[in-house]
């Protein structure tokens, strides 16, 4: 079967993917991208899909994915890998609220409790309409920076 996505290095590259490998620079997925980069390029070895797989440990979709990335987006991007542009989701308190929930926290308990638990603080910032909605995790998160 014939390769839809063919790798061809330039010197450059190619001397860029030899020192990773030789440094071990990066994180380890980097490292195995630079090693299936360098085996599938057709102006190098050109070791078919099977071999790259079975030489550094990987599935075969792997390595055409690696191969369809430096085709369709490039050499940059294949070897880093894809950076998401924003956070999959965005603060839910911003400063002021934070810091509310801060001083909330530093303040008594209300009445019959000995001590702030992270529901009762959640409870407290809706009922003082510091936020709309807030779970105990984010209150969590929010005084675990404090410290």
């Amino acid at each position: 079967m014939e390769k839809k996505y063919i790798v061809r290095l330039d010197d450059q590259e190619r001397a860029e993917l030899k020192a990773i490998v030789a440094k071990l620079s990066g994180s380890s997925q980097k490292v195995r991208r630079a090693n299936i980069l360098l085996q599938a390029d057709v102006n190098g070895p050109a070791w078919m899909d099977k071999q790259i797989a079975d030489a550094f440990r990987c599935r075969t979709k792997t390595v055409e994915n690696v191969r369809q990335r430096f085709v369709e987006r490039g050499f940059r991007q294949t070897l880093d890998g894809r950076r998401p542009e924003q956070p999959p989701r965005g603060k839910l308190l911003d400063g002021k609220q934070e810091a509310k929930v801060i001083a909330t926290r530093l303040g008594d308990p209300p009445k019959g409790y000995a001590n702030w638990t992270l529901r009762l603080l959640a409870r407290m910032v809706v009922e003082l309409e510091i936020a709309e909605q807030v779970s105990p995790q984010t209150v969590m998160r929010t005084l675990k920076k404090m410290v």
